[in-house]
């Protein structure tokens, strides 16, 4: 009986999260959306300069291709806007954006000045056609960092600190992480990205992840300041 309320109680917790500031999260999540679908696949067709494929390594090796794994695959793009949906704070959702906002600049600048492709891999591609929207669309350009890791391991440490905050069971935390680890081996059994690519983005994301720590003391510091103000007045 105990679990069931406290599983309600959870629930409750993130419902109401994900209903606060509704007006607000609808446009920027649409927005920030956007932006980075723009931005992406303009880099993704338009290259300035000649591209490096990506070399393989005995990581790449060891994890076959698997056809049921482009669902973890795109499983990221829920997963990423999980972040600014549960959160509740305006000063929050600010230093959410300008963390999320410096690591499209890193990882944008990269593909534009050094252009990376995925190795072709030996595999008939006629033979999964579900897989056919993300071959036609990402054509393995873009592929260091990847950006799948890069916004995995961000959003992963992201809900994990929500979740505490918000007093959930460990059970919601232990599905947050091995969902961000399923969606990390699905960068590979896709064939989208390479051992390389993914290491390179893990980085990236934890740089986001540490500016955003950065981010969020500095907005502080302006409320902290007007708070102990008013109390010596």
């Amino acid at each position: 009986m105990q679990n069931r309320t406290s599983g309600a109680s959870d629930l409750s917790k993130i419902w109401a999260r994900l209903i606060s500031l509704s007006s607000i999260k609808r446009v920027v999540i649409t927005g920030g959306m956007t932006f980075f679908f723009v931005c992406y696949f303009a880099l993704l067709n338009i290259k300035f300069f000649p591209s490096t494929e990506m070399p393989i390594t005995a990581l790449d090796r060891l994890v076959d291709f698997s056809a049921q794994a482009i669902w973890l695959y795109a499983s990221l793009w829920v997963y990423v806007n999980l972040v600014p949906a549960l959160i509740d704070d305006r000063r929050e959702m600010l230093s959410y954006y300008l963390s999320a906002a410096a690591i499209c600049a890193v990882g944008f600048s990269i593909f534009f000045f050094w252009p990376t492709t995925t190795p072709a891999a030996d595999i008939d591609w006629a033979r999964y056609p579900f897989y056919q929207p993300l071959k036609t669309a990402d054509r393995g350009g873009n592929a260091m960092p990847s950006l799948h890791a890069c916004f995995a391991i961000f959003s992963a440490l992201w809900i994990d600190r929500l979740l505490r905050t918000m007093h959930t069971h460990a059970a919601w935390r232990v599905f947050n992480g091995l969902w961000c680890v399923g969606i990390f081996y699905s960068t590979l059994a896709t064939k989208q990205h390479v051992a390389i690519d993914v290491y390179a983005g893990l980085l990236l994301g934890l740089a986001g992840y540490a500016l955003q720590i950065a981010i969020a003391r500095w907005l502080r510091k302006p409320a902290a300041l007007a708070a102990s103000t008013t109390i010596s007045s």
